[in-house]
């Protein structure tokens, strides 16, 4: 499968996951993210192969260059490509990865009780409509 962008994949019911994909959007100066639930069949084919269950739900997967990036490093370097003020929260990558990663896992566990969720997945407005992967 040629994927030439990089690809955000998120909990599709998730209000905290949906959110974030539509400030990303929203402030991805170039344009050069596209996004897929992990609910997708794009995410069912794609991420196996990478030893990634998308099944779980549990993180972000930055899908990049043949590499998947999940948990903090995937955030982190999500909002590096949005650029602007974004970019700087990259250097929260100096933070042991261990440490990140529990505090991602910790809002991670808590997301819907804390931001609740949807019954099915967002659809996203017209105007970004072809940023999303359908495959």
């Amino acid at each position: 499968m040629q994927i030439s962008s990089p690809i955000l994949f998120f909990d599709g019911v998730c209000n905290l996951c949906n959110g974030a994909v539509q400030t990303v959007l929203r402030h991805d100066q170039r344009g050069q993210l596209r996004f897929a639930s992990l609910q997708s069949t794009l995410a069912e084919k794609l991420l196996p192969d990478l030893g990634i269950d998308p099944t779980a739900l549990r993180s972000l997967v930055l899908y990049q260059d043949g590499t998947a990036y999940t948990r903090s490093e995937a955030a982190l370097r999500t909002a590096r490509m949005m650029g602007g003020p974004f970019a700087a929260l990259y250097y929260l990558r100096l933070f042991p990865r261990p440490l990140r990663d529990w505090v991602y896992d910790l809002v991670g566990r808590n997301r819907y009780r804390w931001f609740g969720k949807q019954d099915e997945c967002m659809l996203p407005r017209p105007e970004w409509s072809a940023r999303f992967v359908s495959t």
